[in-house]
C-alpha cells in the first residue's frame, strides 16, 4: 500500500518508536494523525511533521472514545497501534490496578480502535493495520508474563483479523521487536541491564512499520536473528526452554 498521501493515525507518537514513526512515515509523504500522552512531546512532533494531534490516555475508556471519534473522523486508511506500557515484577507482586491498566493500553485500545476505525477503511476501499507488539509475546520473558500476555493477546488478535479482513483489501501487520532503545525500561521501573542482545534505534522499527505497510508483511521480528528462537520454540519447546534456560 502506498504511503504518500495516505492518512495514517499513530498512537504513542510522543516519544521512542511512535516519534520514530512519525518521523519516517512523513518522510514517505503520508498525512499524518498523531496521539499521546504528553502534550508538549506531541506537540513538538506534530509541528516537526506537519501533522494533526489529539491528547489521549489510552488506559482512560473516556478518553479512548473521544480519539476514537476524532480519528473516525479523519478516516484514516492506516492505524499504526504503538502506543504500549511495560511491567517487570514477579508475578504475586502484581496488583490488579496494574494488570487491568496493562491490558487495557496494550490490548483493549488497539481492539476498540480497530472496530471504531475499520468501517471507515472499508468505505475507502481499503487500508491497513499494523500492531507493534513484542519478542516477550512470542517467546515470553521471566518476571514479565503479564506483559508477556498482553503482548501475546495482541499478535493473536492480528493474526486472526489477518484471516478476518483478507478478502476486504485491509492488511494486518505484526511487528515483533526485541530491544530498543527508548525511555520504556525507565518507565516501567526497570533498567535494561544485559549486554547482549544490544538495543536497535527506535528508527530501524520505524523503517520496518513503514516497510510492512507498503509490502504487506504479516509479521516482521526484529532483529531477525531473533526468528530463529520464535521457529525454535515452535518447533520444538522442550529444547528451546532446554537453552533458555541456561543461557537467560
Amino acid at each position: 500500500m502506498r504511503l504518500r498521501d495516505t492518512t495514517v493515525l499513530v498512537t504513542g507518537a510522543s516519544s521512542g518508536i511512535g516519534r520514530a514513526t512519525a518521523a519516517e512515515l512523513s518522510r514517505r509523504g503520508a498525512r499524518l494523525l498523531l496521539t499521546g500522552r504528553d502534550r508538549s512531546r506531541l506537540t513538538e512532533v506534530a509541528e516537526r511533521t506537519g501533522a494533526a494531534q489529539h491528547l489521549a490516555d489510552l488506559a482512560d475508556p473516556a478518553s479512548l472514545a473521544e480519539l476514537a471519534s476524532w480519528a473516525a473522523e479523519h478516516r484514516p486508511a492506516v492505524v499504526v497501534h504503538n502506543a504500549g506500557i511495560g511491567l517487570a515484577a514477579r508475578t504475586e507482586k502484581v496488583d490488579d490496578s496494574q494488570l487491568d491498566a496493562l491490558f487495557r493500553v496494550n490490548v483493549l485500545a488497539p481492539m476498540s480502535l480497530t472496530r471504531a476505525l475499520l468501517p471507515g477503511m472499508r468505505a475507502g476501499g481499503g487500508g491497513h493495520l499494523v500492531f507493534v507488539g513484542s519478542i516477550a509475546g512470542l517467546l515470553g520473558v521471566p518476571e514479565e508474563a503479564a506483559y508477556a500476555a498482553s503482548k501475546a493477546a495482541l499478535h493473536r488478535y492480528a493474526d486472526s483479523l489477518r484471516a478476518e479482513l483478507a478478502a476486504e483489501r485491509i492488511g494486518v501487520s505484526t511487528i515483533a521487536p526485541g530491544i530498543v532503545e527508548t525511555a520504556f525500561f525507565e518507565r516501567r521501573g526497570t533498567p535494561y541491564a544485559r549486554r547482549f542482545p544490544r538495543p536497535m534505534p527506535a528508527a530501524r522499527v520505524a523503517d520496518a512499520i513503514a516497510d510492512a505497510v507498503e509490502h504487506d508483511r504479516a509479521e516482521v521480528v526484529l532483529p531477525r536473528w531473533l526468528r530463529f528462537p520464535v521457529l525454535l520454540q515452535a518447533a520444538a519447546p522442550n529444547a528451546y526452554h532446554a537453552l533458555a534456560r541456561r543461557f537467560s
